[in-house]
């Protein structure tokens, strides 16, 4: 009878299972597994009707894709907007949580709902009015710094600004979600800790340095990998602000795959994503590593 009721149990407990296992294998695993395939191949968008006229070349696309000047260019776009994007942007929004929970800030349902509400509002819609902000004629920061007798720059079309400007409007954008994210961490420290600090003599800095960060370090993490994932995936901002010019200044790896689908390279553009792929969880290992040392 025990035995009968554990098969039962486990029927039962694969019957709620397969459904999941099901759509993960047809939406995930198996699309995975086919650009996997793809990658070592020459496919191209004119093989579609011809199957067999596709044929298997190894490394070659891999090794292509890391000789192309092109992606050298993407590549050290997107490494800096990880390196300066992800510090930029916790920094922002660990400085807005800290001032919301303190209650250094006033009206702080008004600033909450208003550093949140671009995390919510479509991307696009975004890109376009900074685009519309930076525009070199008719942008309203440069229309500011004429009234001062001030020549504003190409923000978007000058090469020395282009990819600091889009790193900003990013860094605008997502400091609302680390905020929230933030915030939840911070309301978990007890706030015992942080009056025996004070009656200690600890400053606001040193309560900071000592008990704020340490106790976020799991939470602070998150918002690391979040965030430098979100910045190696970076496209929309770019493709919709300046589509990877000037001079491909802001080109990212995720609009260059793009670019190179959208010429039909589908084998070539399937090497590119799993470079891709390999950069995120890189990237990932390194963060956990960094923050695992400073424990």
């Amino acid at each position: 009878m025990a035995g009968r009721s554990r098969v039962r149990e486990s029927l039962v407990a694969w019957s709620f299972a397969l459904p999941f296992l099901l759509l993960f294998t047809v939406f995930m695993a198996g699309p995975i597994m086919v650009a996997l395939v793809t990658s070592f191949t020459d496919l191209r968008v004119t093989d579609i009707r011809n199957p067999l006229s596709v044929d298997f070349v190894g490394l070659e696309n891999y090794l292509a894709v890391l000789g192309d000047a092109r992606f050298q260019k993407a590549a050290a776009n997107t490494a800096v907007f990880v390196l300066v994007g992800v510090p930029l942007t916790m920094a922002l929004g660990l400085a807005a949580a800290v001032g919301l929970n303190q209650g250094i800030v006033r009206f702080r349902t008004f600033f909450r709902v208003g550093f949140y509400l671009p995390v919510v509002t479509s991307i696009v819609a975004i890109a376009v009015v900074w685009r519309l902000l930076l525009g070199t004629e008719a942008g309203l920061i440069n229309g500011i710094l004429a009234g001062f007798g001030i020549d504003g720059p190409g923000w978007l079309t000058d090469e020395r600004y282009a990819l600091w400007s889009i790193i900003a409007m990013a860094a605008w954008r997502n400091l609302g979600f680390l905020m929230v994210i933030f915030l939840a961490g911070l309301q978990t420290i007890p706030g015992d800790l942080y009056e025996a600090a004070e009656v200690d003599g600890a400053n606001l800095w040193q309560r900071f340095k000592g008990i704020t960060l340490p106790l976020m370090r799991p939470t602070l993490l998150f918002g690391a990998v979040i965030t430098g994932i979100g910045y190696v995936q970076f496209f929309e901002e770019v493709f919709v602000m300046t589509e990877g010019g000037p001079l491909n200044a802001t080109l990212s790896l995720a609009l260059y795959a793009y670019d190179q689908f959208s010429f039909g390279n589908y084998g070539y553009t399937a090497a590119i994503a799993f470079i891709l792929f390999l950069a995120i969880a890189m990237l990932t290992v390194v963060q956990f590593r960094l923050f695992r040392t400073e424990a």
